[in-house]
């Protein structure tokens, strides 16, 4: 009879690092599947997208800031502090990485069975693993225009970004020219957001009308500081250590132009990271699983909780995401001592 754990949370972003905290002070000895989850294109980082941002400056507890990777490092450390036990590639490991270095052996859950209890999931080196109950915490990952400047800015903190309402206050965006790509309501209120700190905000949007709700689009027509440009795409990203600009292609003429920038925000969606699942939980329609409560981490399947941006299409916001990894601990908590014996 195979070993069987009482508790996996898979995820490594602060929804799955906050649940295993709980969990383990809990005395349920969790065991954390970290995972490498692809931030953009060609990277895969551990940690959510926390590992993309530079400075968090809206995270409590943090006055003076702190960087996304040296945060993960820090819930990492405190989950491995009350026991949690992290699957490695070199197997199952309980050591705290070095202060304020996100320096574990990542590995990936490759797939689930949900089928049955104990639920089995298999690692990406197709190592078999059973549990009473489950935590998804994969997340969601941002959608990029997929250019190669994009992508090498945004991992260093160039200016680039996907999150207005994380990273649109910081002091390297005040009173500059910044640019907002996308159309629909998502792309419209990072825009309206990051008109409390721009001098101008432009939307790009490769059609000529938004996608976004009429309120939205009356929002964005009435605000001053926003310029929208139609018609547009992004074809490449300007700059060195920093943006300086983008090369803008008109979609009608073809045509192309220098836009000048100190920041640019991708704001063309989010895809949840539930492919692995294989269709075993319940989804919505943009493919987040679907809770059977709003107020709890329930989903269709007994024994299976769900926390964090793989639930939330709405905040996405590192601090949401590890209160739902709370309430999913307590949650998984409060099921197996109704379901054990």
């Amino acid at each position: 009879m195979p070993d069987i754990e009482k508790l996996i949370i898979i995820g490594s972003g602060p929804a799955g690092w906050t649940a295993a905290i709980y969990a383990a002070r809990a005395n349920l000895n969790p065991l954390i599947f970290a995972g490498r989850a692809k931030q953009i294109p060609t990277t895969e980082l551990p940690g959510g997208q926390l590992m993309l941002t530079t400075e968090v400056e809206n995270y409590p507890g943090f006055p003076h800031g702190i960087t996304g990777p040296v945060l993960m490092s820090h819930f990492a450390s405190q989950a491995v502090r009350f026991g949690t036990r992290i699957v490695s590639d070199r197997g199952i490991i309980s050591e705290a990485a070095p202060e304020g270095t996100p320096a574990f052996d990542w590995h990936d859950a490759k797939s689930v069975d949900l089928s049955r209890r104990p639920f089995k999931v298999v690692g990406e080196d197709d190592a078999v693993y059973h549990a009473q109950s489950l935590i998804i915490a994969t997340g969601a990952t941002a959608n990029w225009i997929g250019l190669k400047n994009e992508q090498r800015l945004a991992q260093q903190g160039g200016g680039v970004s996907a999150c207005a309402v994380c990273d649109g206050a910081l002091p390297i965006f005040r009173n500059k020219e910044l640019a907002v790509v996308g159309g629909g309501d998502s792309a419209i209120e990072e825009a309206t957001y990051l008109t409390k700190y721009a001098g101008t905000v432009y939307i790009i949007h490769r059609r000529d009308q938004l996608r976004a709700s009429k309120i939205m689009v009356e929002r964005a027509m009435n605000n001053p500081k926003i310029k929208i440009l139609w018609n547009k795409v992004v074809e490449d990203v300007l700059g060195d250590k920093s943006i300086s600009g983008v090369k803008l292609k008109d979609t009608v003429d073809g045509s192309t132009s220098e836009l000048p920038l100190g920041g640019l925000f991708v704001a063309i969606g989010h895809t949840p990271a539930t492919k692995f699942l294989n269709g075993q939980l319940e989804l919505d329609e943009k493919k987040y699983i679907k809770l059977k409560d709003p107020y709890r981490t329930t989903t269709n399947v007994e024994g299976v909780f769900a926390a964090g941006d793989v639930v939330d299409s709405v905040y996405r916001q590192a601090v949401t995401a590890a209160g739902m990894g709370c309430k999913a601990a307590i949650d998984a908590e409060r099921w197996l001592a109704e379901h054990e014996g």
